[in-house]
């Protein structure tokens, strides 16, 4: 999956079955989902349609939504093994997802984890065993064609006090998860994106948890058929293109080659087309509404400026980034910046490649204004990355990952505008 998360679902396991019993007391559909533009029958149902509006302060029907993951975004057929990633909080979407799973002659498995279950796999287990790589669930993705993992973390400081020493050797040891998943090609949808509306995480931005669940809910049940077509055609736009350039009113200017280097979208649709195209294309991130592209090796020349971003809960500001020939040459800030060096420096080969640019296209996901929100698809905004870039068509296996979110950011290809200020201009 993207930026690999899921990473530590798989190194802090906890599988168990779903039962045929449990899955013939699930009810039936009860209410459709808003935004699931695209009409999709499904045996003994009636369609997920496109009204009834969530309210930010409830939760979302479970049975709706567990019907859209697995129908309409991970598009799974009969016969398909089907993982299931999540915490005990979304204990009944994991269930009715499996359920969907199993209604179309698929199997599912069920992954439990959560920020109790990953603290005591460093605080309870032995330090001498975080090189081991993880055989087991190297076998069970194997055995996997399609997975569906619910963000299950809530506390995004939670492993800041853990030794640098001890992160780093277990982002190298699940390197080897990665590899399966990749060689394998497994089809990949994840909810949240960095962005499921936790308490801490709202705290985090400066806004409430209702105000951030509105705006996440309003992201997944965009409409997806307009998100695509607006998703080809910066794909086609990258395509074409030699030359970004991408500048910020804080001091980024970067340019960088992308010449014959093939674009992915991430539009929350999981298609035919899409799984042939590879590992890239065949993963949704939701709310979706991305497009992404590696660039030539070497072609990153200047400088990445950041006013402010988070590692660990904790604020980064004036975060500064130079690039020669495509690989950082200095990493400074005006403050905050010793946690993440720290894990930067106990990092291996690969770490200071420039491996990514991400254009999000969603245009109902909307930052507040004043807030510190940052996310990955809002229309207009711009990721850029160093390091581990396989979920983005890249080759770079480096067992660290850097986004950089660039707000207010002008893109140019070839000297044509296609960003403006944080806003797309197509």
């Amino acid at each position: 999956m993207k930026r690999f998360n899921v990473l530590v679902m798989i190194l802090s396991i906890l599988l168990f079955s779903v039962s045929a019993d449990a899955q013939k007391k699930k009810k039936p559909v009860k209410a459709p989902v808003k935004g699931a533009e695209k009409v999709i029958e499904t045996p003994a149902e009636k369609p997920v349609e496109k009204a009834v509006e969530k309210i930010a302060e409830k939760s979302p029907d479970t049975e709706a939504l567990a019907q859209k993951l697995v129908v309409q975004c991970a598009n799974v057929k009969e016969g398909h093994s089907v993982l299931i990633s999540g915490g005990v909080r979304d204990l009944a979407l994991l269930e009715n997802i499996a359920v969907h799973v199993r209604k179309l002659g698929a199997f599912p498995l069920i992954s439990l984890t959560g920020d109790k279950l990953v603290r005591r796999m460093y605080d309870d287990v032995p330090a001498k065993f975080d090189e081991q790589v993880d055989e087991y669930g190297k076998k069970v993705l194997k055995a996997t064609d399609v997975l569906i993992s619910i963000d299950a973390n809530e506390n995004e400081a939670l492993l800041a006090d853990i030794p640098v020493s001890r992160i780093a050797a277990r982002s190298k040891a699940g390197q080897e998860i990665t590899d399966v998943m990749v060689s394998k090609g497994v089809i990949g949808v994840n909810l949240g994106n960095a962005m499921y509306p936790t308490a801490g995480r709202a705290k985090q931005y400066g806004i409430s948890q209702q105000q951030l669940a509105k705006i996440f809910w309003a992201g997944v049940n965009t409409d997806y058929d307009k998100l695509q077509a607006v998703g080809d055609k910066v794909k086609q736009l990258l395509a074409a293109a030699d030359t970004v350039r991408i500048t910020t009113p804080s001091g980024t200017d970067l340019t960088l080659s992308v010449y014959g280097r093939m674009p992915h979208v991430s539009d929350g649709v999981i298609s035919e087309a899409d799984v042939n195209e590879g590992f890239a294309s065949s993963n949704a991130y939701l709310p979706a509404g991305e497009v992404f592209v590696t660039p030539n090796q070497g072609t990153a020349w200047g400088k990445v400026v950041v006013e402010k971003t988070f590692f660990q809960g904790k604020e980064i500001k004036g975060l500064s980034l130079e690039f020669k020939e495509g690989r950082v040459t200095t990493m400074t800030s005006s403050s905050g910046l010793e946690p993440l060096k720290a894990l930067y420096d106990a990092a291996e080969e690969g770490k200071d490649e420039f491996s990514f640019i991400d254009i999000g296209i969603n245009p109902d996901v909307s930052i507040p204004q004043g807030s510190s929100m940052i996310a990955w698809m809002p229309a207009g905004m711009v990721t850029v990355g160093i390091g581990e870039n396989r979920w983005a068509g890249g080759d770079n296996e480096a067992s660290f990952s850097l986004p950089l979110f660039l707000v207010n950011c002008t893109v140019t290809l070839d000297g044509k505008t296609i960003v403006e200020n944080g806003k797309l201009k197509l």
